[in-house]
């Protein structure tokens, strides 16, 4: 019997809502950390806070563990407020796990005793054996006895999430949990973690600053930056329809054209593109995706010049002169969709990979 078949599915919990409601927060050196933050994670859902560094992800999951005390809205945990003007659940009556970026093990504790460390209420024998339950859903009970410092990186995590699980949370936060790991390991662990999840059916909110991590693990990603809510829904609608440059830029790498708007259009050294709803004369960004770009030696819509290829396994990365662009495009291609010798070539741009935003200051 394989290791994923032996893992046990007893200890199930009961999936909570957990709401922000109008959240923010400075610190005590008065630097804002989140503005105005209304957002909720649904029973039983993966929803991923993503964001650049101090886009106020982990605050936000400070706050909802009971760590930091919010400077101004509310928590509600099922509709029932744990944390406002009025009422503050310390942590440990939160119903709420959480994992750390370092997973945080006692390094002289076994791993059995790591698992069951929280559980006060329970007697020694009843701790251990739901500590047992937690170490065989996780696929690690044979490590009972035995100490963190020989499990891998990968192994820490699950007794990470085995001991955050044991109590049977509502809701269970994870703080950039796979940053530690061997990027070769990332894709196992995230998927054993994520089949976990579903198996305990607690609500998680993962957070996480990879977009592709986002859209692997998150049954809705809410994308933050500066502290601030940005959009929030499923990876395709992030992706597909993107609220601004932002956003778009935070998905995928972009060639981005500066440009105006004229009669519902944009003019490009790239070709035309539809721009609907801009009054004349409004600066806007024309952006395309590096995997937007068709490529031939013998047919295409624009003539291009190949500077550099970069050979990196599945796709080439080109660097492409275009006359009259005053900088070089990027465009990632197919390996083998141009021959070794190739230097002038044509282009053909897919539309769904072109975005046009109103250029906005910084971007925003």
């Amino acid at each position: 019997m394989t290791e994923a078949a032996q893992k046990s599915t007893a200890g199930v919990t009961f999936a909570a809502r957990l709401s922000f409601e109008h959240i923010s927060h400075r610190f005590s050196d008065h630097t804002a950390a989140l503005h105005d933050v209304t957002l909720t994670a649904e029973p039983g859902e993966v929803l991923c806070l993503l964001g650049p560094s101090g886009s106020g992800k982990t605050t936000l999951l400070r706050i909802a563990a009971g760590i930091e005390p919010q400077s101004a809205g509310r928590v509600l945990l099922n509709d029932r407020e744990i944390a406002g003007p009025s009422v503050f659940l310390p942590p440990e009556q939160r119903s709420i796990g959480l994992v750390f970026q370092d997973f945080a093990l006692f390094p002289h504790m076994t791993i059995l005793d790591n698992v069951r460390f929280g559980l006060t209420a329970l007697s020694r024998e009843e701790a251990r054996r739901e500590a047992i339950i937690a170490l065989e859903r996780v696929g690690l009970a044979h490590y009972a006895a035995a100490y963190p410092h020989i499990l891998s990186g990968g192994e820490q995590q699950r007794v990470a999430l085995a001991r955050a699980l044991v109590p049977r949370p509502a809701v269970l936060l994870m703080d950039e949990p796979f940053s530690g790991l061997d990027s070769r390991l990332k894709d196992s662990v995230r998927a054993e973690t994520l089949d976990i999840l579903r198996q305990s059916r607690a609500t998680a909110i993962v957070v996480t600053h990879d977009a592709e991590e986002a859209m692997r693990m998150g049954d809705r990603i809410a994308l933050l930056k500066d502290g601030r809510l940005i959009q929030v829904g499923r990876a395709q609608e992030l992706y597909q329809s993107p609220a601004s440059l932002f956003v778009a830029g935070f998905f995928s790498e972009l060639n981005i054209l500066d440009a105006d708007a004229r009669h519902g259009a944009v003019e490009t050294p790239l070709g035309r593109f539809e721009a609907p709803g801009l009054a004349d004369g409004t600066p806007v960004a024309v952006a395309i995706r590096l995997s937007g770009f068709d490529v031939g030696e013998r047919i295409g819509d624009i003539p291009a010049r190949v500077v550099s290829r970069r050979f990196l396994g599945v796709v080439e990365l080109l660097e492409l002169a275009v006359p009259g662009a005053d900088f070089h495009l990027r465009a990632r291609v197919r390996c083998g969709a141009l021959s070794s010798q190739a230097k002038d070539i044509w282009l053909s741009i897919r539309k769904s990979d072109v975005l046009v935003f109103e250029r906005q200051p910084e971007n925003a």
